[in-house]
């Protein structure tokens, strides 16, 4: 009997760590779901509920809120041309349905995403496209998305001497 006991106890303690493994992964998985989109990529669609800036935006999911960061763009913190661009970025999204795309985190942890409008009248827009489009503000230096879209933005508001491309010395 005794065997039977120690072979019955020894298979109770090697399933023991299999059941540790499996408890440790799902509190992670927990935590990673909680926690929301934590992965270059990932969407989630909600409402723009708060403008900090042009380029910096409060979107609510409905299971709570994030502080966005429009990735790619600079725009002018003050002057007239800030001013259009905190009114341009009011119209186009605040108070509307909008999906972003998580693209990363800034060194302090600030997220970073690309801004699309959800809206039936205007369509699909990219905020940060439409922004340097406008010449309501500049692409970062060296940056773009994969199909040249803040470069092509950029010339089309460079050609058109748009916003901050208005004036001779700013080119």
């Amino acid at each position: 009997m005794t065997a039977v006991y120690k072979s019955h106890r020894t298979r109770y303690l090697k399933h023991q760590p299999q059941h540790g493994r499996r408890l440790l992964q799902t509190l992670l998985y927990l935590i990673l779901v909680a926690v929301g989109p934590v992965l270059a990529g990932d969407s989630l669609y909600g409402t723009v509920t708060e403008m900090r800036s042009a380029d910096t935006v409060v979107l609510d999911y409905g299971a709570g809120q994030y502080e966005l960061k429009l990735v790619g763009i600079d725009v002018p913190r003050a002057g007239p041309i800030a001013t259009q661009a905190n009114q341009f970025v009011s119209n186009l999204v605040l108070g509307k349905n909008a999906r972003m795309r998580f693209e990363g985190r800034a060194e302090n942890g600030q997220m970073r995403a690309r801004l699309f409008t959800d809206d039936p009248e205007i369509g699909i827009k990219e905020v940060a496209v439409e922004l340097v489009k406008s010449g309501l503000a500049r692409r970062e230096k060296g940056f773009d998305f994969n199909y040249g879209e803040l470069a092509a933005a950029e010339k089309v508001a460079r050609d058109a001497q748009r916003g901050v491309w208005a004036s001779a010395d700013l080119q």
